[in-house]
């Protein structure tokens, strides 16, 4: 296999039969990531089968690493969701783009607001964290006691926790009975005069209302809204773990593009995000891990110092950009087969900053260093693949109509700190975008060079992701799922 290897990492030297004999290893799994190419962050290739590129409508689940308070974390529109059960149909590639654009453009929307009133009087409690579009991941927790499952994205652009509740006269329709807040014993209400109210509710609260209940209302950027009550309650992260008191809106008149799922837990960086609120009992940090396809399951565990796994390398996590809710660190470069494009570390370097997402897809680069990842990229694919028409917000996309198994050029992000390489799985570098017969390069570029950079969830896959906010860094270790 070693020689199989080592002549199909060298251009041209790989056999129809040797890529398909690769192919084939890889996915029953004999074939490692890093044997796939030359191994480590100076692996040149990836050799994928196309098959491994489209989600299965099988659920293959894998096991949580052994921490009491770990949550599995599947995609929501895969078989090992709720949703599949149903038969609800998956949304079409053009939906999925359509909300990506739109998430990432209220991101940049937010930031520009953020960074115009630097040094006003404005505080959190007017915003109370936003969900900016569609989150694409979710985990099960319990709400309440007795404890009520309930299936809810996780974003770490937004501090704001939410659940659907009785009564619900203006709500959509989701996969789970609404929350009852009189079906639990340890449900309270915020008052208006409590200090939480004053820090996170909504400005139009007064002690001179009827029921004296702290209300909040979110509004977001595509007129998807939430409106009801601040509430406490216990929330069991695992049937061993669990936080009493745990601050979230209980919403009453919610109404958007929120899918089916039940409601929402913010990780930002906020004081009332989830991620915040467990760091008394857990530690300040958390890490996840996205898995490659829908058909599996990932984790998402609080605790960054009992779960950031040995081989995790970190870069700092930058402190004082324009938005207080996202998690900012600083992307270098990129190196495509091994080789580092050419463009200087400045590239990166927006006005604007660069966050880490766990709700964007896509990750966006500023045009010039993007331009060089294509460049280089295209380079090294060569003349093996036909190009194919791009859909927005791609403009790199191959005709892979025919094979069985595709050579792709390995991509590796470099960060601020230096022996902070990140080697991406074959899943964060080529998006297959129609049925077997079309997939493109998984990056896009920025509106312009002073743009916020993302780095999405796509580029995230398969990596423990670890944000260790006591000591202000993240982390990434490989094959983090398995």
């Amino acid at each position: 296999m070693a020689s199989l290897v080592r002549r199909c990492s060298r251009p041209r030297g790989c056999s129809l039969a040797a890529l398909l004999a690769l192919a084939a290893l890889a996915s029953s799994g004999r074939l490692g990531a890093a044997a796939a190419g030359e191994g480590g962050s100076g692996g040149k290739w990836h050799v994928v089968s196309v098959s491994s590129l489209l989600p299965s409508t099988v659920c293959m689940a894998t096991e949580a690493p052994p921490n009491p308070s770990a949550l599995s974390v599947v995609h929501r529109h895969g078989p090992c969701s709720p949703r599949w059960s149903r038969g609800d149909p998956p949304p079409s590639h053009a939906e999925i783009l359509g909300w990506d654009r739109e998430r990432v453009d209220a991101i940049h929307r937010k930031v520009a607001r953020a960074a115009a009133s630097k040094g006003a009087n404005a505080t959190l409690q007017a915003h109370w964290g936003k969900p900016l579009g569609t989150s694409n991941y979710f985990i099960s927790v319990g709400l309440g006691t007795p404890a009520r499952d309930l299936a809810v994205e996780f974003d770490t652009g937004s501090d704001q926790s939410w659940v659907q509740c009785k009564p619900c006269g203006d709500c959509y329709e989701q996969h789970d009975p609404l929350f009852d807040p009189e079906g639990s014993s340890t449900y309270s209400a915020v008052s208006c005069g409590a200090q939480e109210c004053r820090e996170f509710g909504s400005r139009n609260c007064s002690s001179s209302s009827d029921d004296k209940k702290c209300r909040y209302e979110v509004s977001y950027s595509d007129q998807s809204r939430t409106v009801g009550n601040l509430a406490r309650d216990t929330l069991a992260l695992t049937p061993t773990a669990t936080l009493p008191g745990f601050m979230f809106g209980c919403g009453h008149k919610d109404a958007g593009v929120f899918g089916e799922v039940d409601g929402l837990v913010g990780l930002g960086r906020g004081k009332a995000s989830l991620a915040s609120q467990a760091a008394a009992q857990y530690g300040a940090g958390f890490s996840y891990c996205l898995p490659s396809s829908p058909s599996t399951v990932g984790y998402l565990t609080f605790g960054a110092a009992a779960s950031a796994p040995a081989n995790a390398q970190f870069t700092a996590m930058v402190t004082g950009q324009h938005d207080a809710s996202f998690y900012y660190l600083n992307l270098t470069g990129v190196r495509v087969a091994g080789r580092a494009v050419e463009v200087p570390p400045s590239a990166f370097a927006t006005a604007a900053g660069t966050i880490i997402d766990s709700g964007t897809a896509f990750s966006r680069l500023p045009p010039r260093a993007y331009a060089a990842l294509r460049s280089s990229f295209r380079r090294a694919m060569g003349g093996r693949y036909r190009r194919a028409p791009a859909p927005p917000p791609f403009d790199t996309c191959y005709d892979i109509a025919g094979h069985e198994a595709v050579r792709v050029p390995s991509v590796a992000l470099a960060f601020d700190g230096g022996a902070t390489v990140v080697d991406l799985d074959p899943s964060g570098v080529l998006y297959a975008w129609d049925s077997m017969s079309q997939a493109c390069l998984a990056f896009a570029p920025s509106p312009d060079e002073g743009s916020l950079g993302v780095l999405g969830n796509v580029q995230q896959r398969t990596l423990a992701v670890v944000y260790d906010v006591g000591n202000q860094k993240i982390g990434f270790g490989a094959e983090g799922c398995a």
